[in-house]
């Protein structure tokens, strides 16, 4: 073999091997917290939430700018400071969790700049129906956790939707705008 045709294996060899496979996180529900803001009586008083319960996953490949998020919420673990409104909330006027246990968001990462993501583009699944949410990305950060041992990325991201276009329009006889503002808090462990 010529020096050429050495230069060209070994270039092709150390291309593969430093291509990394997509990695793989694992949502932590102690860290990851998707809230909400939400009008009560047209301009009265802005109103905000949280969920209690999460679960999800995260893949990330960083070399070819791409990846996936699913956030899964349990609805009836909303918390807005006061039991009477979570009760009403989680109940069959508004959210229904009984009926429906779940909030799914899925999204694709991409609009990727200096190596993250700045933008999830996907399907909020809400009271039993789906609809299109892009979700901005306000920070994005992969460390070593010092004290896990593992790597974890951490992102906040923020979408508006109507929560009408769900089903859920309680209050919009009393003036209530429909408008949501939607924050995910997310921290993601690497898997082994």
């Amino acid at each position: 073999m010529n020096r050429l045709s050495i230069a060209l294996v070994f270039g092709t060899l150390s291309a593969v091997a430093g291509a990394a496979p997509p990695a793989n996180y694992s949502v932590d529900p102690d860290h990851t917290h998707p809230s909400f803001e939400v009008d009560h009586f047209g301009g009265l008083s802005v109103w905000r939430g949280t969920f209690k319960r999460t679960a999800g996953k995260v893949v990330l490949d960083v070399a070819a700018k791409s990846g996936s998020v699913e956030i899964k919420v349990d609805t009836g673990s909303i918390d807005l400071a006061n039991d009477k409104l979570n009760e009403h909330v989680s109940g069959p006027e508004m959210l229904d969790a009984a009926k429906f246990p779940t909030a799914t968001y899925q999204g694709t990462l991409g609009s990727f700049k200096n190596g993250v993501p700045t933008l999830a583009t996907g399907t909020l699944t809400l009271h039993g129906v789906t609809k299109p949410l892009t979700l901005k990305i306000d920070s994005f950060k992969c460390i070593q956790h010092p004290m896990i041992k593992k790597e974890v990325c951490g992102a906040d991201a923020t979408g508006t939707f109507n929560r009408a276009d769900f089903g859920v329009n309680y209050g919009q006889q009393y003036g209530f705008k429909q408008e949501v503002v939607m924050r995910i808090q997310v921290e993601a462990i690497k898997a082994d």
